[in-house]
């Protein structure tokens, strides 16, 4: 099979770490060697309830008994899909009420560039040095890395850079804009937080000139900073709220959510306006849905903190020169990156699985399940603990 994977299916880097998955459960994967894995990744924060929750397995297994696909998107009542929608609205302010589902957070991004072009007839985006919203064309050329988007130019025009948490940057934004882009919390940077109410800033310069302000939650959201997402932490509302990673509880989609007003802007001159096979496919919007229920309904989201400050006290070592984020979404600063990967592939050999940052290669991240135990985050920092004691014998 690690043959077959190497020849057949297409790579995106020279080493992947290959592990040989045979099954998965909790906040544990298992290899097909009979080794055990604990998962402070969860699948780049996408399995927000852990491997295979039985609620979410329940939904999947029940809806796939009464239809799968049916009808492209937006055509047919399907129940999934419509109960997940009226459920986030509820949990939402205001003007948020009316969500498009997509297949992925990227897609997402493209959706809501799209709408924001429509409700503001501009082409103008303004976006954040380091940001990252996806690799398709759209969201490629609103990624604040410049090195990784010259081999795909020329991208849409129209698109530039500011400064995240810069004042300066307001004034970039004016009559031309059509929105302003950018992730709550930057997460392929390195987890970082606006400041001095920067992000209610930007919407008050937004609403002064006719831009809408797009905010993406697509790491940060459902749940894992303590919040369902990390803008209602910074007294902001978005025009355009984009989701995706762990709505699905494991399972592929997306999602942009706009007032009804605004939404309403897709379906006519022209119609389809957006248009997607497979996006609100009731099999995912039934994962979604009870991974959605299961956060609002249980303490999920509030313990997320103090499993934060459990991983604080625990991570406490001198080749660890900071911890960024809050709640479930940490990462690990190192002195250099050599160290931080040092660190990933030797706890991987001792049964812990971490992983790298996009445009931070000091980063390690720390990213597990919500689900996951006080005693799973104490084996896991136990690991890191003797690792990094390796490592620094090294150093």
């Amino acid at each position: 099979m690690r043959k077959d994977f190497f020849t057949y299916q297409a790579q995106t880097t020279p080493h992947p770490l290959a592990m040989e998955v045979s099954h998965a459960s909790g906040s544990y994967i298992y290899d097909t060697n009979g080794n055990k894995h604990l998962d402070f990744v969860a699948g780049v924060s996408a399995c927000s309830l852990g491997h295979c929750h039985p609620r979410v397995v329940t939904a999947v297994k029940e809806q796939l008994d009464r239809y799968m696909h049916v009808m492209v998107y937006g055509e047919y009542v399907q129940r999934p899909a419509v109960q997940f929608a009226k459920l986030l609205a509820s949990k939402l302010p205001a003007p948020l009420t009316t969500t498009y589902l997509v297949n992925s957070g990227t897609e997402a991004i493209e959706g809501a560039m799209k709408l924001a072009r429509r409700v503001t007839g501009r082409s103008e985006f303004l976006y954040a040095d380091k940001a990252y919203h996806g690799n398709t064309m759209g969201s490629l050329s609103v990624m604040g890395y410049e090195a990784r988007k010259k081999p795909f130019e020329p991208l849409l025009p129209d698109c530039h850079p500011i400064a995240f948490n810069a004042e300066a940057s307001l004034e970039r934004i004016t009559e031309n804009t059509a929105a302003v882009l950018l992730e709550t919390i930057q997460g392929g940077a390195g987890f970082i937080f606006p400041k001095n109410n920067w992000l209610k800033k930007v919407k008050v310069r937004c609403e002064e000139v006719g831009a809408l302000l797009i905010l993406d939650e697509i790491q940060p959201g459902f749940g894992r900073t303590g919040t369902l997402f990390g803008f209602q932490q910074f007294k902001v509302i978005p025009d355009i709220l984009v989701m995706g990673k762990g709505m699905g509880g494991g399972l592929p989609i997306g999602a942009f959510t706009a007032s009804e007003a605004h939404m309403a802007l897709l379906k006519d001159n022209p119609k389809l306006g957006h248009i997607t096979t497979f996006g609100g496919n009731p099999v995912i919007a039934a994962a979604a849905l009870a991974t959605l229920q299961e956060l609002t309904e249980s303490d999920l989201m509030a313990q997320t903190l103090k499993k934060e400050q459990l991983f604080r006290s625990q991570l406490r070592h001198p080749l660890i020169k900071e911890v960024r984020g809050k709640g479930l979404m940490l990462a690990l600063l190192m002195e250099s990156a050599e160290i931080a990967s040092e660190v990933i592939l030797r706890c991987k050999e001792r049964g812990l699985i971490l992983f790298w940052l996009l445009f931070e290669p000091k980063a390690i991240r720390i990213t597990p399940p919500l689900t996951i135990s006080e005693e799973e985050i104490t084996e896991g920092c136990a690991i890191m603990t003797a690792v990094l004691d390796e490592v620094s014998k090294i150093e």
